[in-house]
């Protein structure tokens, strides 16, 4: 039979529907494309956004383009797939049919939910209202923009001002290397830009409520870590957590107050809303749950990877447990398109790494009878101190995490302008005043006493209308 509209033959290929662009979905579509299926990628954006790479943008030292990519620049390599741009509503897992917000249906026959995780604030008083979280590219942007007028309003200032305070809540990877780079940023761009303010440009104070920063390092890293931080000029406030967030200050769990003009929140993730619609098995933080292969418990055919999912391994919400699972997802879908068993998920640990500035970084990196063409010979993982952890600091911790994440980027493109932006920023010795990238910052225009006239007026309008629309 044939399509009376197109005059083409129905596409009998199994349809595979992946929800989510992110890491996760984007290593199934990748797994499947030698596949005889046909795959449909739904994504909230048109993009894909890098997000280790986030608190880059909002320091202005990479644009907002080098960490994110083009998704349906994914069709040019792999012909069985199609991209569509909108937001999953609900899903009929009866019938097989998901609907999205504009109403169109999607029949599947294997169904894949890595549609990630957002922002959560516990319950704060305050943090939604007056924080600035940092999990899309549009909030990084947003924090960078922020970051830059308040610079002005006080280099304008009719008083001498003795600069901004910001305040980072969460002392995990994303809070240090936000720190970190906020840091790199006032010592080497914005103290000599602003003379106008007294002292630094800014400080930084990052707030954790643990003992530590980076909690899930040795303790010997979390100790260079706190060292180099603090080096730096970052003051760590440990051991209490954000009792409620304000305007222009941070209240913690043990009574101090801290004055903050810029409040970061770097701690927390959680699925979207709408997860808890789906009529899906979810844990206590509404994650979706899996069993060992990561089919949804009790729906066969429906998968769940990264983020959102939370397996029998219980596995860190990373980048590369939901790179292996994405992959690890496509596999099982091939496996059962040819009538064979679903294969549990064994995910190999390849450690994980944390920039802190210039020359500095930590890092754990499997031992050599951890890697994958040795680690089948069991006589190595009996050697002392062959199976552990490698522990790394400062300059070769610094080049692992710069070709890591490089090599992570997707496109070409993509990995020549970050490493451009990086080598820039970090790399080079002679270069101790590297530009910031900034954005729309509009003019800082004190309220006039005397009348103007009506040609000044007009100009003022003019002005204020061209930083709306900017």
């Amino acid at each position: 039979m044939t399509n009376s509209q197109t005059g083409t033959a129905p596409d009998s290929r199994p349809h595979v529907v992946v929800v989510g662009g992110g890491f996760a979905g984007i290593h199934v579509v990748k797994a499947l494309a030698g596949a005889p299926v046909r795959v449909t990628l739904v994504d909230r954006r048109v993009y894909n956004t890098f997000q280790p790479l986030l608190y880059q943008v909002a320091t202005g030292g990479l644009n907002p383009g080098d960490v994110t990519h083009f998704l349906r620049a994914l069709r040019f390599k792999q012909h069985n797939v199609d991209v569509v741009h909108e937001h999953l509503m609900e899903i009929d897992t009866e019938a097989k049919r998901i609907t999205l917000l504009n109403g169109e249906n999607l029949d599947y026959d294997y169904l894949v939910l890595a549609n990630g995780v957002t922002t959560t604030y516990f319950g704060t008083p305050g943090a939604k209202e007056y924080a600035f979280s940092m999990y899309s590219r549009s909030q990084a942007i947003k924090i960078r923009d922020t970051l830059f007028t308040r610079l002005e309003k006080a280099a304008q200032s009719p008083t001498r001002h003795d600069g901004l305070r910001v305040v980072i809540v969460g002392g995990g990877p994303t809070g240090v290397e936000m720190a970190g780079a906020l840091a790199e940023l006032r010592e080497q761009g914005l103290m000599p830009a602003y003379p106008e303010i007294d002292g630094e440009a800014f400080s930084i104070t990052v707030v954790q409520r643990g003992k530590d920063v980076l909690k899930p390092f040795t303790p010997k890293l979390r100790k260079y870590a706190s060292h180099q931080l603090q080096h730096r000029g970052v003051e760590l406030m440990l051991g209490a957590g954000v009792a409620k967030v304000m305007p222009d200050a941070v209240e913690l769990t043990d009574g101090r107050r801290i004055p903050s003009d810029l409040t970061i929140w770097a701690t927390g993730v959680a699925p979207h809303e709408e997860v808890t619609d789906w009529s899906l098995p979810l844990d206590k933080g509404n994650r979706i749950r899996t069993g060992a292969d990561l089919q949804v418990e009790g729906l066969p055919g429906v998968f769940a990877a990264g983020d959102v999912a939370v397996g029998p391994q219980d596995l860190p919400q990373l980048a590369q447990p939901a790179i292996q699972g994405g992959t690890h997802v496509g596999k099982q879908i091939m496996r059962l398109i040819a009538g064979e068993p679903t294969q549990a998920f064994e995910y190999y640990d390849k450690g994980q790494l944390a920039i802190i500035g210039r020359r500095s970084a930590i890092g754990e990196l499997p031992g050599i009878a951890y890697l994958p063409v040795l680690h089948a010979v069991p006589f190595l993982r009996k050697v002392p101190g062959m199976s552990r952890m490698v522990e790394l600091t400062a300059y070769p911790a610094w080049w692992v995490w710069l070709f890591v994440h490089i090599g992570s980027l997707l496109g070409a493109r993509n990995r020549i302008t970050t490493m451009a932006g990086l080598a820039v920023r970090y790399g080079f010795r002679f270069n101790r005043k590297p530009v910031p990238i900034v954005g729309d910052v509009p003019a800082i225009r004190p309220k006039r006493a005397v009348p103007h006239s009506k040609q000044e007026a007009k100009a003022e309008r003019d002005a204020e209308r061209a930083d709306a629309e900017a």
